[in-house]
Formats: C-alpha cells, structure tokens, sequence
C-alpha cells in the first residue's frame, strides 16, 4: 500500500438521486475499487485550543492535518494508518505509516509512537505530533464507494461524528454531518491539474449544474458542532468568573 500521495482534490456535494445516476455512469468507463461500499474510519488530531482545524477553516496557501485512518473494524491483525495531509495551493500530499492495531488497542498514538520501529515517514509524523502537542480528538466515519482508472472518483456517505468516543469499535454511534440524502463527490487526479477531465463527466456536471464546492468533513464538523460547544463553555466559565 502507498505511503506518500500526491493528488489534485475537487469536491463534490450531490442528491443520493444524482450519485446513483452518476455511478451508473461511471461503470460505463471506470471500474469499482472494490466490490461494495466500505467504511472508513478517522481520528483527528488537535491540541488543546482546536488551532489545527481552526488555521485549516481559513483557507490558508498552506495547510496541514493529521488522523489515524482505518477500513473497516480492526482486530489484533489488522493495521491501522497515521497520516499527515498536507494542502500547498490546490495539490493535497500525503504521508503515513501503518501502525498494528494490536499494539495500539487501548492506548493513544501518544503512548506508543515512541516504541514503534522508526521509518522515515513515521519520524517524521513523530515530530509533527510533539511539534504542536496534538492529541486524538474526534472520530469521523462514513461509507465510501471508489471508482478506478485515469483518474479516481470516490462517493462518501452516512458522515457521522464521535467526540467522547474515540475508538473504532462502534461507528454505527455519532451524530450525522450531512442529511442522509447528500453525498460528497471527489474527482481525484494524480497529474496535479483536472486536465483529465472526461467529457461525459463534465457534461453530466454542466448539465446538472453541479459545481465544485470547498468542504471538509472535519472543518464541518468543527464549525457546525464543537464551536457551538466551546463557545457554550467559555461562556459559562465567564459567567462563574463574574459571579
């Protein structure tokens, strides 16, 4: 499995209607990536003040994230994958490393970073994780459909959130980001521009009127949830202090 990336990302938010139309579509020039719908996991890192989301919401020329990612619920043999993902004027980079969920099950990414044989990549994210004290945050999942060939197309629906249960033994909990009706769209691109663009998809898209949209499902669920949740507690905190 890759361990660095370079893509360019345009996202999409379509009906559930249009995504089926749209796969139908696709099957016609690209093949799934695997036979049925998966589920992905993620936890994001953040320290204490919510910088790393917060910098990220401000559209800045140069961004940066980390998460844990894992498909699927893990057991003793699976792997689980830490990631840094980089945003420099349009082009996302990736970096990670797997991690065996045995060792950490139970344990934060913290605990154990140390005591994992070092490659370059995971020194690496070693120094970023200390660098900004981030710790695990928040659980993101969701479904995910892939298409494959000159260029990948993925569909994400279900988004949910967990924020006082990090782990990745219950993703049918958390709260929706998106109404079950609307899926995120993401045309990928390895050549660092959408020149490879087919017609029959800029077509459909012209002719639905479907454009391209700046989404993140962890900025969302920053913006839509936990900022209302902060600010709800800084307020409180006044309150006290003045009484």
């Amino acid at each position: 499995m890759e361990n660095v990336f370079e893509r360019h990302e345009k996202k999409y938010l379509v009906s559930a209607d249009q995504a089926e139309v749209l796969k139908k579509k696709i099957l016609q020039h690209m093949v799934p990536a695997k036979h049925d719908e998966y589920l992905i996991q993620n936890i994001y890192f953040d320290n204490e003040n919510w910088d790393i989301i917060r910098i990220s919401n401000e559209k800045p020329r140069y961004k940066e994230k980390m998460r844990l990612r894992c498909y699927g619920i893990p057991d003793n043999g699976s792997d689980v994958y830490l990631e840094l993902k980089k945003k420099y004027n349009g082009i996302v980079y990736k970096r990670r490393a797997s991690i065996p969920y045995s060792v950490l099950k139970n344990k934060t990414v913290n605990n154990i970073i140390d005591e994992i044989p070092g490659t370059q990549i995971l020194r690496e994210l070693n120094f970023y994780m200390k660098k900004n004290r981030v710790t695990e945050k928040i659980n993101i999942s969701y479904k995910r459909m892939a298409f494959t060939g000159d260029l990948r197309i993925t569909f994400d629906s279900d988004m949910c959130f967990r924020y006082y249960e990090r782990d990745f033994q219950n993703p049918d909990r958390g709260t929706l980001l998106l109404p079950k009706d609307r899926i995120v769209m993401e045309i990928k691109t390895r050549n660092g521009e959408l020149q490879g663009m087919p017609l029959w998809m800029a077509h459909f898209l012209s002719e639905n009127k479907i454009f391209p949209v700046s989404f993140s499902k962890y900025g969302k669920c920053y913006t839509d949830f936990i900022l209302n949740q902060t600010e709800k507690l800084q307020f409180n905190r006044e309150e006290k202090i003045s009484a």
